[in-house]
């Protein structure tokens, strides 16, 4: 197993959130895990991305190369775009259709929104109504955005299940129910959307 993950958004956006329940996920399943992040800028909305680099054997890089990831998981539509060079031609988006307007000439919506969907391999969700349509707050998009991601990581959902209850506990057990409804929302519209 191997799997090489591009993760994009903005700062405050809950995408070292992902990471960590990912990297959760993977230390149970026995995986080996490599990450590296950017995210310098995400006090003032910039640029976050995150290299995950899971594998049954040993990994020793941290980076992924241009056209070697098999997933980008974005909250933000123009950060998907921004790291498509790095997908393999038969690699998956998975993206947030929300756009984060947080510079003055941001393009316009429809065309970067056409250009994801242009890809063969996409699932493109409005990951804040889903997480409220699951009783959980805005703020459990990051949630809703890797549910929809599990059928392409090759980690069993009830794995992903289990970070989140361990990496959301602290926080009590209404917070746990809440991301893992939004979690199971944005896992069922990836499949209904991959299976139409």
């Amino acid at each position: 197993m191997k799997k090489d993950i591009i993760l994009a958004g903005v700062g405050g956006q809950g995408i070292l959130s992902i990471a960590t329940v990912i990297g959760e996920a993977v230390l149970h399943e026995g995986l080996y895990l490599k990450q590296a992040e950017v995210h310098g800028m995400s006090q003032r909305g910039g640029d976050v991305q995150s290299n995950l680099r899971i594998s049954s054997e040993p990994v020793h890089s941290d980076l992924i190369p241009h056209g070697s990831a098999d997933l980008i998981i974005s909250l933000e539509p123009m950060e998907a775009l921004r790291y498509v060079g790095y997908l393999k031609p038969d690699g998956w988006i998975v993206s947030s259709s929300l756009p984060f307007v947080n510079i003055p000439d941001y393009p316009p919506i429809e065309k970067i929104l056409a250009t994801i969907e242009s890809h063969p391999n996409h699932v493109l969700l409005d990951v804040e109504a889903l997480a409220k349509q699951a009783g959980a707050p805005a703020q459990a998009s990051n949630m809703v955005l890797l549910g929809a991601a599990v059928p392409m990581l090759g980690i069993k959902l009830q794995k992903i299940e289990d970070g989140v209850r361990v990496i959301f506990s602290r926080k009590g057990d209404d917070i746990v129910s809440k991301n893992l409804a939004a979690l199971l929302a944005g896992y069922n519209a990836s499949i209904s959307n991959c299976n139409s």
